[in-house]
């Protein structure tokens, strides 16, 4: 499981430079709160973030139904560290830092587990 984790953090850090890019544009250029930029970021991310681990991760295959609840549950996550963030007036990089570890770790467990479970 280890090296599953080593493998999915990998990818990770690439998810996490598209997911800070578009986080830092929206909220800097369309001064969105914290909510739609964190969600936005994901949104993005999150795709490149799905195929990868399906394919060099868990070397399962990737179907609609898979990126959909993988999507839901995460980017449900993603909105509500965000309002959490808005309503405490959280600093956006600590918000930014908060959402990419839980995410990192919450994201592994529910796509071996949940997602990709063969």
């Amino acid at each position: 499981m280890l090296k599953l984790f080593a493998k999915y953090t990998s990818i990770g850090v690439l998810n996490t430079l598209i997911h800070w890019g578009v986080f830092a544009l929206v909220v800097s250029i369309f001064y969105a709160p914290q909510s739609i930029a964190n969600l936005s970021g994901f949104c993005v991310a999150v795709t490149f973030s799905f195929f990868m681990n399906a394919r060099y991760t868990f070397r399962s295959t990737a179907s609609r139904y898979r990126y959909f609840i993988f999507v839901a549950f995460m980017g449900s996550m993603a909105f509500i560290t965000g309002v959490v963030a808005d309503m405490l007036k959280i600093q956006a990089i600590a918000t930014l830092v908060f959402f990419s570890g839980s995410s990192l770790v919450i994201g592994f467990l529910y796509s071996k587990f949940v997602v990709f479970k063969d």
